[in-house]
């Protein structure tokens, strides 16, 4: 399976303490199967997931054997 980033989930990435950023990247190279999924729900492109890990949420979409992580941030500030 192959993990795309976006230039935004990257740059947020340098931002976080590395020990977070280790923990974020472990469960992202986990998807799709395993983590607090869900599907996200009002949105025009289709297949857009949440991954849920702890105040950090990873919004990406995944279609067969891709996973682009489009949006990597806090919970308040995530669905802006």
């Amino acid at each position: 399976m192959k993990i795309y980033y976006s230039k935004t989930s990257i740059k947020h990435l340098q931002k976080i303490k590395k020990d977070v950023v280790k923990n974020i990247v472990e469960s992202i190279e986990k998807l799709p199967f395993k983590g607090d999924i869900k599907k996200m729900k009002g949105n025009k492109i289709k297949n857009i997931f949440r991954l849920r890990i702890g105040k950090y949420r990873i919004i990406y979409s995944f279609e067969k054997d891709i996973v682009k992580v489009i949006k990597i941030d806090t919970r308040g500030d995530v669905y802006k």
